[in-house]
């Protein structure tokens, strides 16, 4: 049988040219959600929560505004089956300085719109894309618009809102627009969006961002009210504003029976930031040459001066020489109009050749060691916490600061892995952390070596947390989603310098303790001897036996005087009447009774400190004796 010939007609250049049109950005997104955060109902909630909260963050901080932060979640309709989402309101208030009327649609409506992409500066958002990409979501699984309310003058009335996005356009799209009282008194602003999500506990949840976050910004109060407690009436009891601490002095995070409380810790905003030009090691050919065809300035001199930071006029000098030819001139009075792409290739060549200083570092606000404790304190109970600042450093003309913090022992579990809180810019990364340079470089850091079990290519064993933080200007993630950071060298380098400065204070506490127990030990077993070693001696030589016994019992005081440490109110050593216990001020020990036996919860090993300890004790006892504190490293909560 003779094959049927094909009445399809074939596709030219014409009638594939019909087919092609632009591709909106919010289309774009609509259809690959994954790569904001959105991929599934349980990150969606995540993601929803942590944009807006990130954005009261920057606001409140950049209009001098201490933050106090509502996060508030509603089940609408519960889950149909366990592997079905249920129905949510995510709704968030903040006292920030709130929005002026006109921008409201565009910062909610269009996504990549927003006035931190351009500018060099540290902040949590960067790319214009979260809040609105959280309002897309809802609008795609319940078909709801989102719905602002926002109040930028105390005195007036809020601006209440219910706007949708049309993804084929890009543009918001209000449907209602009306003044209300019903706002809380001053500023602010209110985002409530309804969406298909599921909301759990632990790992990766709501709960913990807020935990983490209220670490990482110890200056913020967040009030969270889970769903099971969202239709509670509060207690009269619990109804008080007033956070108390604990017996310790500790202001902790406190649960009460309608809502969750992150207290603020430390009533001082993070130091405020400049913005800062590019720097020129930062910038790539086709970058230049484009900055250079936009620039309003008329010479070179002014356009290095201007559009760079870090480039002097002998720098420029130069560099002009530098690019000169027989051909063409180049000086710092060369009028840009006249230069071409070669000759700019050559301008741009030299100064990629001459040596510049960093890059200021007055745009990064780090979180600060004592600001990092505090988050502990609040956040993890433990019995030991220390923290480090590095020095800015820069990796692609971009300046950076790496800090790192650890708690140890106390509550934390000691047969499990250790936990690595991990933070960008101020921001908890929830998601990715084996790809995240941060959680690389913690297994790369030998731990063994101060006295922690570490299997062959994992993160330690034990009663530890290990916190991470990147601030810089343009944070390198790995995806829009921003859930981990790129494994630049540079990078990994100080965070590996950073957690080897924790790790030695840790080595130094968990050999402390271990010759503590060691010495409490010696002098039980002394101690059960000396009445019948002074009975023996009075019956052969006449002494006095309460006096023997006394001056027996001093002698093994003194030889052991490490058992008898005692903490201060502030929680460091204090210094005995020999003067031999130095007082410690770089680090914060809560609880120093010694375990027992320190191997039954699978924190630390007896037996290679010890050897260790012998083998060095010498090198190790001129070391302090010759060597002051070094307090630039890091300082204790309470200390100087």
């Amino acid at each position: 049988m003779a094959k049927k010939s094909s009445t399809k007609s074939r596709a030219n250049a014409e009638t594939m040219a019909a087919k092609q049109r632009d591709i909106s950005v919010s289309e774009f997104f609509a259809k690959n959600r994954h790569l904001l955060g959105f991929d599934n109902p349980r990150k969606a909630l995540l993601t929803t929560v942590k944009e807006a909260v990130d954005n009261a963050l920057d606001a409140c901080e950049e209009a001098s505004i201490l933050p106090a932060i509502e996060v508030k979640i509603e089940e609408i309709s519960p889950p149909p089956a366990t592997s079905k989402p249920g129905r949510y309101r995510v709704t968030i208030t903040d006292n920030g300085p709130g929005i002026v009327r006109k921008q409201v649609e565009n910062i909610f409506g269009r996504l990549l719109y927003g006035s931190k992409f351009h500018r060099l500066k540290m902040s949590r958002g960067q790319q214009g894309i979260g809040i609105s990409a959280a309002g897309m979501y809802g609008l795609m699984t319940t078909g709801k618009p989102m719905v602002i309310t926002t109040r930028p003058h105390k005195n007036k009335p809020a601006h209440h809102l219910e706007l949708a996005m049309d993804t084929t356009k890009n543009k918001p799209e209000v449907t209602v627009d009306i003044e209300t009282d019903d706002f809380p008194e001053g500023t602010g602003t209110r985002v409530s969006i309804e969406m298909e999500a599921k909301f759990f506990r632990g790992k990766g949840s709501v709960e913990t961002y807020l935990e983490q976050t209220g670490i990482s910004n110890p200056h913020c109060e967040i009030t969270f009210i889970p769903p099971d407690k969202a239709g509670e009436n509060p207690d009269l009891a619990e109804a008080k504003d007033s956070v108390e601490a604990d017996a310790q002095g500790i202001v902790r995070t406190q649960e009460y029976s309608d809502r969750i409380v992150y207290p603020r810790t430390v009533d001082q905003l993070p130091p405020e930031t400049e913005e800062i030009k590019p720097h020129p090691y930062g910038v790539e050919l086709g970058t230049f040459l484009t900055m250079l065809n936009k620039t309003n300035e008329k010479q070179l001199a002014g356009f290095f001066k201007h559009e760079f930071c870090r480039v002097p006029p002998s720098v420029v000098k130069e560099v002009t020489n530098t690019a000169s030819s027989k051909d063409k001139t180049i000086t710092s009075a060369t009028r840009i109009s006249t230069m071409d792409s070669k000759a700019g290739e050559k301008v741009y060549n030299a100064l990629q050749n001459a040596k510049l200083r960093s890059p200021p570092t007055d745009c990064l606000s780090p979180i600060g060691v004592k600001q990092m404790l505090a988050g502990l304190l609040k956040g993890v109970k433990a019995e030991f916490y220390t923290a480090s600042t590095r020095k800015p450093s820069v990796y692609r003309g971009n300046p950076f600061q790496i800090e790192a913090a650890i708690a140890f022992g106390g509550d934390l579990p000691g047969d499990q892995q250790a936990r690595v809180i991990r933070y960008a810019n101020r921001v908890p990364l929830l998601h990715q952390q084996s790809a995240c340079s941060s959680f690389k470089s913690v297994i790369d850091t030998s731990w063994k070596n101060y006295g922690m079990q570490q299997p062959r290519g994992g993160v330690p064993v034990g009663p530890l947390v290990v916190m991470i933080h990147m601030a810089s200007v343009w944070v390198p993630f790995t995806s829009e989603s921003k859930d981990a950071i790129a494994d630049y060298d540079e990078i990994r380098k100080e965070m590996s310098l950073a957690l080897q400065e924790c790790g030695r204070k840790l080595g130094q506490y968990i050999r402390r303790r271990q010759r503590m127990k060691r010495d409490a030990q010696k002098r039980d077993v002394f101690e059960r001897y000396i009445g019948e070693i002074s009975k023996a001696c009075n019956y052969l030589t006449g002494t006095d036996t309460q006096e023997l016994y006394d001056a027996l019992l001093r002698q093994a005081k003194a030889k052991t005087e490490i058992a008898d440490a005692q903490l201060d109110d502030e929680g460091n050593f204090v210094k005995d009447s020999a003067g031999k216990l130095a007082k410690a001020d770089d680090v914060i020990i809560l609880d120093s009774a010694i375990p027992d036996d320190t191997n039954d919860d699978g924190s630390v090993a007896e037996s290679k400190p010890v050897v260790k300890k012998k083998r060095v004790s010498k090198t190790t006892k001129k070391k302090r004796t010759s060597k002051k504190t070094s307090k630039k490293a890091a300082s204790g909560l309470f200390g100087g």
